[in-house]
């Protein structure tokens, strides 16, 4: 049967948001020829004769502001088709699939989508071309549709399973071996199979060798975390065994760490909280939409494979991109625009977590010119569960191995082995097939049923299938015990799948469910009732193997104990040296013109400026439970430094989330860059209300590949973790390493390496027993006196953004003293429980003068900043720009200056001004007078607050 054409337009140009949006962009780009941009969704239906169609359209497919038609087009302009490449995955079409049964269309055989462009005025051959490339095809995923398809019935016959000569090969051919197969394993690790097989007497199938390849990758197998150190000539324990031990001295209320998808940890009333953090930087470099999106799934499902499962509750995003407006000339080969990163990777986690009613609510945007090649997508998700449920589940022998949810295909194929290499020019044509494309409403579904399986107590185990597909799910779920698969039995979104592909697939939205064979029916009943596919795919033996077949041929048969326990430790040397930075010191006068230039354009920077515009692209207020959100104040204009939710819904109780991370530090020093990105996690949690002491963190590391300096550094930022657990008392109960930031390739023609400035990001989450003990940033009360709690590092001004916009390093880290910190913070949380304090924000990028001025904006108070009572040594431009984390800005009422002393005891404190309540013409001044160089500035808030909004508006804006 003919495959039917459908568009389907909006009827109102202006509600063509996404046709509007484009030719926004276009104009951007400089082409003025193009006068209007209309788009028209372009649906196929195969099955469907023309009458059917028009039903079928007429009730599921337009709403009421849309016009339609079938095999027809409705703009005569010049137009083009975009649509996903045959075989990828489409959302939408599997979506449509289903309704199409649920409504009664079951002679529906095949469908797909696309977007046909439509361009009004004059625009050449070239101008279009240029769009194409530029903003509408992803060539990973995406191709221009030129001939309407005969069919879209995707017919294949799936390849026979191959035997891989590997026992009589030389080490040139091993070596050769991997990187043809895209293993991403070493000579050793090539010859330790190599080894095994001859002692089995034979050569391994593809399924074997791919199976080993993903558990033993970087992103699998943590090789460079487990490995024996040798570090500027001394032996050191692995990175992983120091923060796992470490952690395990301080577990007080863990419930689980470091075994499970997630850390979990005590709520109230008999519930507990998870948290997990992961990043997905390979596949957003080359589909940043893509990317970005199954990022975020993939940490619900690891929150949804936590215990027997549990209810992801808020979701955050921190990226670490080039700055949009990034030179082409320095752009790598290979490499995507900046600006158009940024907008997808924004609505890939968007779209995921909005579609699926899961609040995006807490994160952060970092810019660097030296992400332009690799970006870091660093996505997070947090969940609750019944604390009797919350353990690792593992399955008992003849129990069932379920896949649920979405079906297999090649989206995804070498992910775990491709994020474990280093990026080259070639990476986004060679790996495409590692790009994962996302379906929200698939999950959704899943995680709906799976909790009601859970609440049922269905469920023995649980685990989500993330790198690796089946082979790392099953795999690791078996380790102990051992699997029988027949691969055959899993659903497929397409036949002419090889066994090792199905095995190893990394399509979204699966997950691998262990439950005893009494509980079949039920859990698959349950399943079914919310639309959602389960298929059972063998059981738990007992025989510690892992066996796989494919329509009864052996295709693996792997001794489990060599998988999980076979990889070679590698002993690894690392070298690091403090840089020496030879720099002309910043010395300017200190005129109000000059400090006004310096305050605005740090405002301005990329790294301060308001994220409002990409917030407000997510909704953090779904399920009804976040009890503070991003920003406050009367004008929704106060950036708060952490969020809180109310996950028990009707209850006090609170969750805190919040992190901290400054890429740049670690270049200059990788120790006190880590400490101050683990004290600015802490302190964006104290500064709202929080106690540290019940508090968790989650390291997530995200380093250039590990030759000597880069290892050396990284060993220097996991004994800051150290140290930062042995200071406060407090565990890492989940983490991630991520070791391929690093771009060898061509710019402009010419050979190229760029690593990005090593990320750690901490994460922080604890629980507040009443959510009425919390503050938010903005001044409140006029008259109110404002106060510096904490004693920053002054003479320290490395890597903060003053120094940036001088285009200098600027020296050493602002260091913590990490014995007086947990004083300070002790201290604040104690104030703020007791309501002593109006509001609070802590000293964070742009330092004392960025926080006064974001703590103005949210009511469009002014302030008035004497800076008389500070070290008469310390310049004013090291008082108001200095970055030393753990220190915050207070307002106190007036009431209470009497008893400050008393009110803040042994921990230091300044008063720096007083809040000016007046809204009309609201000022910010700050002024010191008994300094050799005086100080007088004023600026004018509205005016402030304009320049700190301006970048991204420049962005997502006309």
């Amino acid at each position: 049967m003919r495959v039917i054409e459908v568009r389907v337009v909006k009827r109102d140009t202006d509600c063509d948001i996404l046709g509007k949006n484009l030719h926004r962009e276009v104009l951007k780009m400089g082409i003025k020829s193009v006068k209007n941009i209309r788009t028209a969704k372009v649906f196929r239906l195969e099955g469907l004769n023309e009458k059917e169609a028009e039903r079928f359209v007429l009730k599921a497919l337009i709403e009421f502001s849309d016009i339609y038609s079938i095999n027809a087009r409705l703009f005569s302009s010049v137009s083009v088709e975009v649509g996903y490449k045959p075989g990828v995955m489409n959302p939408e079409a599997s979506s449509i699939m289903k309704v199409a049964v649920e409504v009664g269309f079951n002679n529906l055989k095949a469908t797909d989508t696309s977007v046909e462009y439509c361009f009004f005025g004059c625009p050449s051959k070239e101008e279009i071309e240029t769009i194409l490339n530029r903003l509408l095809v992803n060539k990973t995923t995406q191709m221009v549709i030129k001939e309407k398809p005969k069919t879209l019935i995707i017919e294949g016959k799936a390849g026979k399973v191959s035997t891989i000569p590997i026992r009589q090969a030389n080490h040139e051919r091993l070596k050769n071996l991997s990187e043809k197969g895209k293993f991403f394993l070493n000579l050793a690790e090539m010859k330790v199979i190599q080894d095994y097989f001859q002692k089995t007497g034979r050569d391994p199938s593809d399924v074997e060798l791919e199976t080993i390849a993903q558990t033993w990758s970087e992103h699998c197998g943590h090789k460079t975390f487990k490995a024996k150190l040798i570090i500027n000539g001394q032996e050191k324990e692995p990175l992983i065994v120091r923060l796992k031990s470490v952690s395990a001295l301080y577990k007080n209320e863990v419930l689980s760490s470091f075994v499970d998808n997630s850390g979990v940890v005590s709520f109230y009333d008999g519930m507990a909280v998870c948290g997990k953090v992961e990043t997905h930087n390979s596949p957003s470099a080359i589909a940043p939409y893509g990317g970005a999106a199954t990022g975020s799934g993939g940490v619900f499902r690891d929150i949804a494979g936590t215990g027997q499962g549990a209810k992801a509750i808020a979701s955050t995003d921190m990226f670490c991109l080039a700055p949009p407006d990034l030179a082409k000339e320095i752009l790598p080969d290979g490499c995507l625009y900046p600006w158009y990163l940024l907008r997808q990777v924004v609505d890939g986690v968007g779209d995921y977590g909005n579609r699926m009613g899961i609040p995006t609510n807490n994160g952060s945007f970092h810019f660097h010119e030296d992400f332009r090649a690799k970006p870091s997508v660093i996505v997070g998700a947090y969940g609750i569960i019944p604390a009797d449920q919350c353990q690792k589940g593992f399955p008992q022998i003849g129990d069932k191995i379920i896949a649920v949810g979405g079906r297999t295909g090649r989206d995804g194929i070498h992910g775990a082995t491709f994020s474990s290499g280093e990026m080259t020019d070639r990476t986004i044509s060679v790996n495409a097939t590692a790009v994962q494309i996302g379906n929200a409403i698939e999950e959704k579904r899943m995680f709906d049923a799976l909790l009601e399986c859970r609440y049922k107590k269905l469920i023995r185990a649980i685990t989500d299938c993330g790198a690796g597909g089946f082979s790392s799910a099953i795999g690791e779920m078996g380790s102990e015990i051992g699997v029988s698969v027949e691969l055959e039995k899993a659903p497929l979104k397409y036949p002419g799948l090889s066994p090792w592909e199905i095995w190893i697939s990394e399509s979204q939205e699966r997950m691998i469910v262990a439950v005893a064979p009494e509980n079949i029916e039920r859990f698959i009943t349950i399943c079914a009732s919310y639309n959602v596919e389960a298929a059972v795919l063998g059981e738990f033996t007992g025989s510690k193997r892992l066996i796989v077949s494919y329509w009864g041929e052996a295709v693996c048969d792997l001794d489990m104990e060599f998988i999980h326990n076979g990889l070679p430790q590698r002993v690894m040397v690392g070298k690091w040296e403090k840089p020496n930075f030879l720099e002309t010191p910043i010395v300017e006068p200190f005129g109000e013109k000059k400090l006004k230039y310096n305050f605005f354009k740090i405002m301005n920077h990329l790294n301060i400026c308001s994220k409002e515009l990409i917030v407000r692209r997510y909704d953090h207020g779904v399920q009804g439970t976040n009890a503070l959100p991003p920003y406050g104040g009367a004008s929704q204009d106060g950036p708060n430094d952490a969020v809180i939710l109310t996950p028990i819904l009707g209850k006090p109780y609170g969750l805190i989330i919040s992190h901290g991370l400054n890429p740049i530090l670690n270049r200059i020093d990788p120790y006190w860059g880590s400490v101050w990105a683990a004290v600015e996690a802490l302190s964006n949690l104290v500064a709202v209300g929080g106690n540290y002491r019940e508090t968790w963190l989650i390291d997530n590391f995200i380093w250039p590949f590990p030759d000597e300096e880069s290892l050396g550094a990284l060993n220097l930022s996991v004994d800051a973790c150290v140290d930062i657990m042995h200071a406060f008392k407090i565990p890492f109960i989940s983490g991630k390493d991520s070791l391929s930031g690093t771009y060898r390739g061509k710019q402009n023609g010419k050979d190229i390496v760029i690593k990005i400035p090593p990320v750690l990001c901490v994460s922080a989450f604890g629980k507040i027993p009443d959510i009425r003990k919390t503050v938010t940033s903005n001044f409140k009360k006029g008259g109110s006196y404002i106060v510096l709690l904490g004693k920053p590092d002054y003479k320290n001004m490395g890597g903060s953004v003053y120094c940036d916009i001088h285009k200098i390093r600027g020296g050493e880290v602002p260091r913590v003293d990490l014995n007086q910190q947990p004083l300070v913070f002790d201290c604040l949380h104690r104030l703020i429980s007791q309501g002593k304090i109006l509001a609070s924000h802590d000293i964070s990028e742009g330092g004392m003068a960025v926080a006064l001025a974001e703590m103005c904006f949210g009511n469009d108070f002014g302030a008035r900043v004497d800076l008389n009572k500070m070290p008469n040594e310390i310049l004013s431009d090291s008082i108001l720009f200095n970055e030393t984390p753990g220190c915050f800005l207070l307002e106190v009422e007036e009431k209470l200056f009497c008893s400050l002393d008393e009110l803040f005891g042994s921990v230091s404190y300044v008063i720096v001004g007083r809040v000016d309540g007046s809204k009309l013409a609201s000022t910010l001044s700050i002024s010191r007078s008994n300094h050799p160089h005086n100080l007088s500035l004023t600026c004018v808030i509205d005016e402030l607050k304009e320049v700190w909004k301006r970048p991204m508006k420049e962005v997502f804006c006309d």
